[in-house]
């Protein structure tokens, strides 16, 4: 009698596989995301970058499961930002240089944390090298050139573009057109001669335009009108619930209009729970689903 299993079997282990290896990554993600909720001034950020990097990749040669890859280490490539002090990390101001040395740690905290962790392999490169550049500037070990693998490289890119144009709060964000300038000036300096390039030509010729400044597809970040562009709608958000303002506590309700929810003041403060890190599990399941092919066991 053969004790091996049959092919039903088989496909029942694979499936199951499957399903660890997305509540994995899917834990991972939110991991990330409640760490970019302690910040109010980055709200999709990692979503941006996962998805700025995704293009880039697939425009540059990769395949599309190498590029859902780059696109799931963007989304994680913050993680180790969980070790940075609140005071730090929401500063208003501009950062001292020590407090810029104890932001520089965060690449070498994300890939501690990520040690032995099954996808670690996938994207732990990203984590701890996303900062380094081309001409051995960067951190935490000043790699240069090919020493940076093309994945960090890649990320940094677009890393640094969407830090160029979100808002902070001692200054705007600045425009699509000059942050493209600035990487174009600085390739084979910060950033990569050839992706670099390559982001150049995708951003001149609208690629990024439906990216920057949201924190979903099809949802832009809206506006506090003391903070900026801090508040971020949710795809479960309805009508009449209610949300608060990351950096000053003010408190919004979401009222319907023709082009959709917008965030109207309500004049109060926001409540306790109000407070509390939202978390879009439907963008979360949207993404582990977009790069499960990419976690695959082979």
């Amino acid at each position: 009698m053969s004790s091996e299993p049959s092919s039903n079997e088989v496909q029942g282990l694979r499936q199951q596989l499957a399903s660890q290896r997305q509540a994995l990554l899917a834990s991972l993600l939110v991991s990330a995301w409640m760490v970019e909720a302690r910040d109010p001034y980055t709200g999709g950020h990692l979503r941006r970058v996962a998805r700025m990097a995704h293009a880039l990749a697939l425009a540059s040669g990769s395949t599309p499961r190498e590029a859902s890859r780059i696109a799931m280490a963007g989304f994680l490539h913050d993680l180790g930002k969980v070790g940075i002090p609140d005071a730090i990390l929401r500063k208003p101001g501009r950062l001292s240089e020590e407090e810029f040395a104890t932001i520089k740690t965060h690449p070498r905290v994300g890939a501690r944390m990520l040690a032995g962790h099954p996808l670690a392999d996938l994207v732990v490169g990203v984590i701890h090298l996303h900062h380094e550049m081309p001409n051995g500037r960067g951190y935490p070990m000043g790699l240069a050139d090919t020493e940076i693998p093309h994945d960090a490289r890649l990320v940094g890119i677009c890393d640094a573009f969407d830090a160029m144009t979100s808002t902070r709060p001692y200054r705007a964000g600045m425009p699509i057109a000059k942050a493209l300038d600035i990487i174009e000036l600085e390739m084979g300096q910060q950033f990569d001669r050839a992706l670099g390039a390559t982001f150049v030509r995708m951003g001149r010729a609208g690629a990024f335009d439906a990216v920057v400044g949201h924190s979903d597809e099809g949802i832009p970040l809206q506006h506090c009108p003391a903070c900026g562009p801090t508040l971020v709608r949710t795809r479960s958000a309805r009508a009449g619930d209610h949300l608060a303002c990351p950096a000053c506590a003010a408190r919004f309700t979401w009222a319907a209009f023709e082009q959709g929810l917008q965030a109207q003041p309500s004049g109060e403060h926001a409540l306790p729970e109000e407070m509390e890190p939202g978390l879009d599990r439907a963008q979360i399941e949207a993404l582990v689903l977009d790069w499960a092919d990419a976690i695959a066991g082979d």
